[in-house]
């Protein structure tokens, strides 16, 4: 399945789809039956007798995906698969992908610019940056320790890069240093990588076990299903954003602007080496 969808411009949705199994000399009415429940599937049975030109992009690329997962093949290769989708649709359209490469014998391998996309659908991530092997790995290894900032954040984590100092700090690149429970040789370069969840948020300065803390600005407060996400600036960190409950966000009168200390233990940072 290219990018773009490739479908054939002269046949309906339903022709488009049977079209591998036609190909494979499976009988007319079998290859339209087998289209038809694809095109069910993943949403589109209705647009079954539509062509591509009247099709929104959304409703093409589900016809394109049918098309790749009903001709049966031993080498399924998707090209941004989701990529056209609208949030809820893509989670519906993830799910029945997912259900099927579960019992998917061959080989599959999917291009994507969403982590959590690829995490969710994968048995095995390479991360590609700047055309660069930077992780290869089982889903769950990327998830805990993501050797890209770019993953880490899409993620939903904070990811700073940085080297390891001879005091065994990580002198950050953004400027500041942070202190780490486990710190690896000097002179490495490496990614620690902080879940929001695990970023206190106050309104003095904390006292007692915190190793990390820094004053900074609230910048952007937005809502990331029951929790709060906040986005904290400060001239001794990079940014900087923590997952807090509203009740916390309302008894801290948080607001665009507020003045904040946060803080971060060193036990809550793993650091990954680059």
């Amino acid at each position: 399945m290219p990018q773009d969808g490739a479908l054939f411009p002269h046949l309906t949705a339903l022709g488009n789809t049977a079209y591998g199994l036609r190909a494979q000399g499976v009988p007319r009415a079998e290859a339209r039956r087998a289209a038809q429940a694809w095109l069910d599937r993943l949403g589109v049975g209705h647009l079954a007798h539509r062509r591509p030109a009247q099709l929104s992009g959304g409703q093409a690329g589900r016809v394109a995906l049918a098309r790749a997962l009903a001709a049966r093949p031993r080498l399924l290769l998707l090209d941004e698969p989701l990529a056209a989708l609208d949030q809820t649709t893509r989670a519906h359209v993830r799910h029945t992908l997912r259900g099927h490469l579960d019992g998917f014998g061959g080989v599959c391998l999917i291009v994507t610019h969403d982590p959590v996309e690829a995490v969710s659908l994968a048995d095995r991530v390479l991360v590609l940056d700047d055309g660069r092997a930077v992780q290869d790995a089982p889903p769950a290894e990327v998830t805990r320790h993501p050797r890209s900032p770019w993953v880490a954040r899409m993620l939903g984590r904070n990811a700073w890069p940085g080297a390891v100092a001879s005091d065994g700090t990580l002198a950050l690149a953004g400027g500041g240093r942070l202190v780490v429970a486990d710190p690896l040789d000097a002179g490495v370069r490496a990614l620690a990588v902080i879940a929001p969840e695990a970023v206190s948020v106050h309104r003095e300065k904390p006292a007692g076990s915190p190793r990390n803390v820094w004053a900074g600005t609230v910048r952007e407060i937005t809502t990331a299903g029951s929790r709060l996400r906040v986005l904290v600036t400060s001239p001794d960190a990079p940014d900087l954003v923590a997952e807090i409950t509203p009740a916390a966000a309302a008894e801290l009168a948080l607001v665009d602007g507020a003045a904040v200390w946060t803080s971060v233990k060193a036990t809550e940072v793993s650091v990954v080496p680059l």
